[in-house]
């Protein structure tokens, strides 16, 4: 019953009416904005001008979403589909004609002195305020109408190419493990088997099919990186962390009182991992292949069904509306579940806030860990159901609260379960827990410092993969420290997430711890406060397409400059350590 997604809410295929009908008008349209945007200077009307800017946007923002996300989600399932790749490409080729219009019609939105007395006449600009202000504060970081025309069209045969290629490369790539061939998300799958010699084999494998594609995948990695810091300091920004903290409404003080306080505690996890290392028999650390090694005797499997019943059931006793959610997202088919041949790895949320919908990708193959994945893919989708009141341009949340009311789920659901259980099983599903928590603050935290080195020395030269391997491996053995075997690391980590390989979103990997710390600070708040906390979260989840990512969180009375805030949740975490290693 739960296998594919339907996406016939988008279109019931490419021969779909509404989708030709739909192609056509964005066509159309995007003819009509180049108009629209060549005649600004005889546009003497600000108020006009503003309100016909508002409805361009949003009428290209519902056609293209719908459009782009429709062949995103099929390209997702299936890479190779050549019918839908070309399609895409042709999508992208029509709507980087508007790069250079939109840039200008922008432009001049900023030049407006003031929207006060627009907001009073206006439902419609008072309710874009906020986007308002910040095309206005961005304004000094757009470049000449021919400029940025020049790298929408370009980037599609140097960003946005590397970066499919990346995404073509570890979808089909097969590792060769007992005479089969097995691809990406199910060797990397058998790094939770409950054999030892299955773990470290499966590692070993995957390690060595990297061997076949490295070479290739680096330039994907240096191309896309070099370009974005040609492009940043074309704009204006000293590095591109500062592009995107701007790009994520986030100060650079919350981001320092973050690290500041995980800093303070990776001690704390590598204990954790030294603990486990020393039970599996270990002398040296935690070797990489037996990092999501099983503990206890939690060998419980789900199916897809059991899944559903068990989120709704838990999730029944935070808010109905969250329950309500996850029975719609089964009976509608938002989810995709099973791994198979060319569908990408991982797991992934798309919100469809114009349907109020949203489809998740899964790779599930029935752990207690992919039922938390569930969880967490439904949390975005809950955050999508808070923000679909409001208007087409004002459903966009920023990296870091991009992870909010995902972490929130799986920090609800863990805890529900620990309580629940007793012995062997309780130690399994802490030490679940701790795997996780571990990957945000070790791994993420890895990939942070090796994202910044590599954005660095790209500056000055090309790195091959080799180098490559070798900050990866120093980036890894500072964030994992004495907790690692340092003779079992994973050089290619680069090669297989695909967070690195985008040419419009840098840093995509500090938004993970941010979203993990600060949806368990958040949790430590219900706990205290209870069902009063509940309308504050909402009200938090609904603010965040509409606020800097510090306003969104006074909504719940929570300071995130502080590093005091994210060391509560740090505690949270330390006492969870500390219960392991006396259980087990």
């Amino acid at each position: 019953m739960y296998n594919e997604w339907s996406l016939d809410v988008l279109y019931k295929g490419l021969e779909d009416e509404k989708y030709k009908k739909d192609r056509e008008e964005l066509g159309q349209l995007i003819d009509d904005i180049k108009n629209f945007s060549e005649n600004i200077e005889n546009e003497k009307d600000d108020e006009k001008f503003l309100l016909n800017s508002i409805d361009y946007m949003e009428r290209f923002e519902l056609l293209y979403i719908s459009q782009g996300g429709y062949l995103n989600l099929r390209q997702a399932v299936n890479t190779s589909d050549t019918e839908v790749v070309n399609e895409l490409n042709g999508l992208d080729k029509k709507v980087s004609q508007i790069s250079k219009p939109l840039a200008a019609i922008q432009k001049r939105i900023a030049a407006i002195e003031s929207f006060d007395i627009y907001k009073e006449k206006h439902p419609k600009i008072k309710e874009y305020s906020y986007m308002l202000s910040n095309i206005k504060k961005d304004a000094k970081y757009i470049l000449s109408d021919e400029v940025e025309d020049v790298i929408a069209k370009l980037n599609l045969s140097a960003g946005s190419a590397w970066s499919n290629m990346q995404g073509y490369l570890t979808s089909i790539l097969e590792a060769d493990y007992d005479g089969e061939k097995l691809t990406n998300p199910q060797i990397r799958n058998l790094a939770y088997s409950e054999d030892p010699e299955v773990r470290k084999k499966a590692y070993e494998a995957e390690i060595k099919s990297y061997e076949k594609i490295k070479d290739a995948v680096s330039y994907s990695l240096n191309n896309i990186k070099s370009q974005v810091n040609t492009i940043c300091d074309l704009r204006g920004f000293k590095t591109p962390l500062d592009q995107t903290l701007e790009q994520s409404r986030m100060k650079r003080e919350t981001l320092d009182a973050m690290l500041e306080a995980m800093r303070e505690y990776l001690p704390v996890f590598h204990k954790y991992l030294k603990h486990k290392a020393k039970i599996l028999g270990h002398k040296n650390g935690l070797p990489w292949y037996d990092l999501f090694a099983p503990m206890g005797e939690s060998s419980k499997k789900f199916t897809a069904e059991e899944a559903r019943e068990y989120l709704v059931n838990h999730f029944r006793g935070f808010s109905d509306d969250l329950a309500d959610m996850v029975d719609e997202a089964f009976e509608e088919k938002w989810i995709d579940f099973y791994p198979k041949k060319g569908k990408v790895g991982g797991a992934f949320c798309s919100n469809m806030p114009q349907y109020k919908q949203s489809r998740i990708l899964l790779n599930f193959s029935g752990s207690l860990s992919d039922v938390i994945t569930l969880a967490h893919e439904l949390g975005h989708a809950y955050h999508g159901l808070h923000i679909e009141e409001h208007l087409p341009l004002n459903t966009d949340y920023s990296m870091p609260v991009a992870e909010t009311a995902s972490n929130f789920n799986e920090s609800f659901i863990m805890e529900a379960a620990i309580k629940e259980a007793s012995g062997n099983e309780k130690m399994a599903l802490i030490e679940s827990q701790l795997q996780d928590i571990t990957q945000i603050m070790c791994d993420i935290y890895s990939r942070y410092l090796f994202e910044t080195e590599v954005f660095e020395k790209s500056k000055n030269g090309f790195l091959f993969a080799d180098e490559l391997n070798e900050i990866m491996l120093k980036s890894q053995k500072i964030a994992y420290g004495d907790g690692l075997d340092h003779d079992y690391l994973h050089p290619y980590m680069w090669v297989v997430k695909g967070h690195y390989y985008s040419e419009t979103l840098s840093f995509y990997n500090f938004p993970y711890a941010f979203g993990g710390l600060f949806a368990r600070g958040l949790y430590e708040k219900y706990k205290e406060e209870g069902q009063e906390f509940v309308p504050k979260y909402k009200a938090l989840l609904n603010a965040t397409t509409v606020s800097d990512v510090e306003d969104a969180a006074r909504k719940a009375e929570i300071n995130l400059e502080d590093p005091d805030f994210w060391r509560t949740s740090l505690k949270a975490y330390e006492k969870l350590v500390d219960e392991f290693i006396a259980i087990s």
